[in-house]
Formats: C-alpha cells, structure tokens, sequence
C-alpha cells in the first residue's frame, strides 16, 4: 500500500508540474496537459486552471510525503 501511495503521489505531482508549465506557456506542449481534461470539464475551474494544476500538484506532493511516513508491514 505505500508504494502504491508513493506511487500515485508522484503521478499527481508531475501531472500538476506539466499542467502547470502548459498554462504558464500559453498550451504550447499540448502532451503535457494530463490535467487538462480535469480543468476544460469542470465548470467551476474555467479560468482557473493555473490554480488547479498547482493544487494538483501540492496535493500530489503531501501524498508522497504522507506516504513515505507510512511504517513499512
């Protein structure tokens, strides 16, 4: 179970990053938009996709982090 935590913690916090670097570069690396299906079909993030993509990013982040404080069974 950590691994899999670790593992998806690391999943999210580049899929953040690239979100990130995508809308900071005005969608020049259409590729790196993992994310982008999350902000175009949610409502309330039209025109807020930098913050989301850095949520995603911190929250991918705090898993990773949390998960590797998990005490190996």
């Amino acid at each position: 179970m950590k691994k899999f935590l670790e593992g998806l913690g690391m999943l999210l916090l580049v899929a953040g990053v690239a979100g990130v670097i995508r809308e900071m570069t005005d969608g020049w690396f259409h590729f790196m938009g993992l994310t982008r299906f999350l902000t175009e079909n949610v409502w309330f993030l039209e025109g807020r996709e930098l913050f989301a993509n850095i949520v995603v990013a911190v929250l991918g982040l705090a898993l990773a982090m949390g998960a590797s404080r998990i005490a190996k069974d």
